[in-house]
This record gives C-alpha cells, sequence and structure tokens, in this order.
C-alpha cells in the first residue's frame, strides 16, 4: 500500500520564525563589536565547525543531556557563522539556505508532501544530479572529498546499489566478506614463505574491510557507528580488566597474553 494511502492529506510545511533567527542576530552582533569574530572567514571557522560536530557526537554517545545542550549550541553557533559570513560575501542567505532544504527535503518525500508513493533515497538523489546534469560525471560524482574511509565506502556502495549493481540480501555480501578473508589468509601466508609484498596483504585487508561495510550497510547499520559502539565496549571492558589486574597485584606489561585473555574472559562473563 503506497504510503500517501495510510498518511491521508498530504503535509504542509510549517512556516515559523524566531528560535534560530536569534543565532544569526548573535552572530552578525558579534562581526561588528569583536575582533576575533570579525577577522574569521569561512576557512578560519572550519576546524571549529568540525571539533564541534565530534563533541554534539559525542555527547550524544555519552547519553547527556545536559552536556548535549551545550555542544548543540556550540555547533548551531558555528553554522550560523558560516551562514553570515557567506552572506557577507554574497551569493546566498539565511532565508534561501532554508528555501533550499525545504524544497529538498519535500523533493525526497513524495508520500509527505505530494500525494505520491515512497521512493527509494538514493533513486530520488540520482534523479536530482540527473536534474543538475551531473549524468555525465558518474554514478560516484560528487562524493564530499572530507569523508572519513568507513563513510566514504558506505556511500559507495549505497550509490552503486541504486544502480542495481548491490547484493539482493546480506547473505551474499557474507559470502564475498568469507572470501576475501579466505584471501588474506593467502596473502599472509605468501608474506610468511617471502613471495608477497606487504602492500599485497594490505590490499587484500581493505578489500575485507571494504567487504565487512557492506555487510554492515546491507543490514541496515553504518559502519562508523558499529565500529564507535565496539570501541566503547573495548574501552569499558580493557578498563575493568585493568582494574581487576591492579586488585591481584597483576602488571600488564609482565602478565602474558594467556593470563591477560583469562582476564578479558571475566570481564566478559560480568558483563554477560
Amino acid at each position: 500500500m503506497p504510503v500517501s494511502e495510510m498518511s491521508g492529506t498530504p503535509l504542509e510545511v510549517p512556516i515559523t520564525e524566531g528560535t534560530l533567527d536569534r543565532a544569526l542576530a548573535l552572530v552578525r552582533l558579534l562581526r561588528v563589536h569583536c575582533p576575533w569574530d570579525a577577522a574569521q572567514t569561512a576557512t578560519t571557522l572550519v576546524p571549529h565547525l568540525i571539533e564541534e560536530t565530534h563533541e554534539v557526537v559525542d555527547a550524544i554517545h555519552d547519553g547527556d543531556a545536559d552536556s548535549l545542550e551545550g555542544e548543540l549550541g556550540d555547533l548551531l553557533l558555528n553554522l550560523a557563522f558560516q551562514i553570515v559570513v557567506a552572506e557577507e560575501v554574497g551569493g546566498l542567505t539565511a532565508a534561501s539556505v532554508t528555501d533550499r532544504l525545504v524544497a529538498k527535503m519535500v523533493g525526497r518525500h513524495p508520500h509527505l508532501f505530494r500525494g505520491g508513493e515512497r521512493q527509494d533515497w538514493e533513486t530520488i538523489k540520482a534523479r536530482e544530479r540527473s536534474a543538475r546534469g551531473d549524468d555525465d560525471r558518474g554514478v560516484l560524482s560528487g562524493l564530499a572529498k572530507g569523508l572519513d574511509p568507513l563513510t566514504r565506502a558506505h556511500r559507495i556502495q549505497e550509490r552503486v546499489a541504486a544502480v542495481g549493481f548491490d547484493w539482493s540480501d546480506p547473505s551474499g555480501a557474507l559470502a564475498k566478506v568469507a572470501e576475501e578473508l579466505e584471501e588474506v589468509r593467502e596473502a599472509l601466508a605468501e608474506r610468511t614463505q617471502g613471495a608477497a609484498r606487504s602492500t599485497k596483504v594490505e590490499e587484500e585487508l581493505g578489500d575485507l574491510l571494504f567487504a565487512v561495510v557492506n555487510l554492515i550497510r546491507l543490514v541496515g547499520a553504518h559502519p562508523t557507528t558499529a565500529l564507535a559502539d565496539t570501541n566503547r565496549k573495548f574501552h569499558r571492558r580493557f578498563e575493568r580488566l585493568e582494574w581487576l589486574a591492579g586488585e591481584r597485584d597483576v602488571m600488564l606489561a609482565e602478565a602474558g597474553l594467556e593470563v591477560l585473555d583469562g582476564l578479558w574472559n571475566e570481564v566478559k562473563e560480568e558483563e554477560s
């Protein structure tokens, strides 16, 4: 059943003003009266924008509402700065940014705003690229240059999936992971025998990682989120391992893998 039939009358984009405008007004005021703020450019503010984004993510993962409130404010300030600086240079306004955002989201949710049917996200974005005349640039054109490698792999796979280059279910991706893992084993064996270059092993490990990212995507997760969760889990467990070692006068650097592995298993059993 089309989503539009379930949701009834198409939605209207809400018209509101006030709250976010205060951030823009604050930045405009600072640009006039504070020498540091007045000296900033879009480029000089990029490191702050990246840092504040990471701090927002940390607050989300920590589940700290008070910290999140503060970090979101800092991020909002940086976004407001970028808009105001761009306004001063010319070519856009806060209103044009908002109008473009609203138009894009309405276009990507036809089942909510236009009485149509739900459409695949990547298919809609491909149509947008076509409307801009980007067809001749290829399916993978326009990916952000600053993406971390895991996210870039995920986005590459989403793009090619939109034109049908994809497994029908996670089982195909799982088999590919097993295939790539075997190729890593072979490369390691060849290196042990002196017949393989270290770059060959690295290449096969890259293929394995790319295949794992694809499997993660096909089960509906994101590689950076999955890895971040595992990092936090490992961090928590290893801190507990250190505490147990301290309680038993075990010197980590002298204990050896067998002893440390035993402590690690104790920690895992505690959690389970």
